[in-house]
Formats: C-alpha cells, structure tokens, sequence
C-alpha cells in the first residue's frame, strides 16, 4: 500500500516556525520528485516547493522563497519542509506529493494533508 502521511502542522503566531513531515512507505522513494502543495479555503491548490529525487535541485513557489526550506531524507523516505517568519497567508492544509521521476504520465501520490494555521 503507498502512503504518504504529513506530521507536523498545528496553529503557531505569525513569526513563528513549523517543520512539517511526510513520511512515505510502499513505493521506491529515492525515485520520486517529493513536492508540497497547500490549500486555503476558496483558493485552488498551489505548490509550495519541490525537490529532486536526490535532494540535488530544489524549487520554491516566490511567496515562500527565504522562509521556506524544502528536504528530503531518503534513508528514511521522509520529506520535510521547514517553514519559518510563518505569516497568516501561510494558513492553507498542506499536501504531500510524489512524483515518478521516470514516466510523466503517471499518475502522482498525495498524502491526506496536514493543517497549518498562522495567526496574527
């Protein structure tokens, strides 16, 4: 069975930090494209950040850039991503996703999602 299951949201002050995780199990992490998405009520879901299988490349949505912090542990097929000077627009259910690195028409994994709330 694949799973991908986040860890780590909750409800902090705006200024404050979260490290989300996804740990992943039932498909060959190593050869995935890890990414996370989120999603505030009433918007359409966007990517955060992304990062190569081997942890070599990464890639931030602009909003994020400097704040956010995406890695990958693939001994442990965990994915995280560090969040830091959280603002209030930074509230959103964030996603994990795998993408197979090998065929493009595959479809992705998600995970169920993980609430991050930033008050101000």
């Amino acid at each position: 069975q694949v799973q991908l299951v986040e860890s780590g949201g909750g409800l902090v002050q705006a200024g404050g930090s979260l490290r989300l995780s996804c740990t992943t199990s039932g498909f060959v992490f190593s050869s995935y494209i890890m990414s996370w998405y989120r999603q505030a009520p009433g918007k359409e879901r966007e990517l955060v950040a992304s990062i190569t299988d081997t942890g070599d490349s990464t890639n931030y949505a602009d909003s994020v850039k400097g704040r956010f912090t995406i890695s990958r542990d693939n001994a442990k097929s965990t994915v995280y991503l560090q969040m830091t000077s959280l603002k209030p627009e930074d509230t959103a259910m964030y996603y994990c996703h795998a993408k197979y690195v090998a065929y493009s028409n595959l479809d992705p994994y998600w995970g169920q999602g993980t609430q991050v709330t930033v008050s101000s």
